[in-house]
């Protein structure tokens, strides 16, 4: 043990705190673009202080410089991680189950059958554990990447469904009644009145998708995959004791996950800026 790091280390975290205290009373983008780096710069400051004083041993948890080590070693391979869990797994099913999602949504919207069969239905499968779909979709589409888009699409179908159910019953009773006092056709009072008014719960449905779809994939590869993906290389390397590459595949998973988010972040204030959830950012 060094009490030298330990030390350092709490000076650091009182640093930090009496910094990220004076910025978060600032204004303007630089502002709100420091504080979050400095914040995550202090706690990987600390990790990496406190691991190496308290010597605790990288099978249990390596400090932020071996991660980043272990990443640039093994780029080659996180990189084919990447496409196959990310790409092939998460994208495809997120894209077919919001998809699938949004089309159901405008029927149920038109129909009360629907609304009354298919909105309980969804609610039982979305309760279902993806740790006892996995292996099910594993046995049914293989140990491709297949199998992964599957668990996907039924994990992102349900939330995208009940945002875009919401947001189509969203638009006002008095605009419904004068879309047709106008004699507007189902289809315009759809484009012209509700998708719109629908607009923010759908991106705000997508905008959950994102985060499932990537943990969907990941947690079924540990069921069954072919020598790739994020989820065997965990489950490998933790056989293996080799905490680093662990680290280094979920800062992958995290940094794709966070841009991911983000593009439809951007997409979302891009087709809805003129919506007063939008005004002043």
């Amino acid at each position: 043990m060094s009490m030298t790091l330990i030390i350092a280390a709490l000076a650091i975290w009182l640093g930090g705190w009496w910094l990220n205290a004076r910025l978060a009373r600032g204004r303007g983008r630089a502002v709100a673009l420091a504080a979050p780096l400095l914040f995550g710069a202090t706690l990987l400051l600390i990790w990496e202080l406190l691991v190496r004083g308290l010597g605790v041993p990288g099978a249990i948890l390596p400090p932020p410089s071996a991660i980043g080590v272990a990443f640039s070693q093994n780029i080659p391979t996180l990189w084919d991680d990447f496409v196959q869990t990310f790409v092939k797994g998460a994208l495809s099913g997120y894209a077919f189950g919001c998809g699938a999602a949004f089309v159901t949504a405008i029927l149920v919207d038109r129909s009360d059958f629907l609304k009354r069969g298919v909105m309980p239905v969804g609610s039982f499968v979305a309760a279902l554990p993806i740790i006892g779909m996995a292996p099910i979709f594993v046995m049914w589409f293989g140990f491709g990447w297949q199998s992964k888009a599957a668990v996907v699409a039924t994990m992102c179908f349900f939330p995208m469904l009940v945002n875009t159910v919401a947001g189509l019953a969203a638009a006002d009773r008095m605009q419904s009644d004068l879309m047709r006092t106008y004699a507007a056709s189902p289809w315009q009072t759809l484009t012209k009145l509700k998708l719109p008014a629908a607009s923010p719960f759908i991106f705000n449905g997508l905008k959950i998708c994102t985060t499932l779809a990537l943990i969907g994939a990941i947690v079924a590869e540990f069921f069954g995959s072919p020598t790739l993906g994020m989820g065997f290389r965990i489950s490998t390397q933790v056989g293996r004791l080799a905490l680093d590459v662990v680290w280094a595949v979920i800062l992958v998973a995290a940094i794709a996950g966070s841009t991911f988010y983000g593009v439809v972040t951007l997409l979302e204030r891009a087709a809805t800026f003129w919506h007063p959830s939008q005004r002043g950012r």
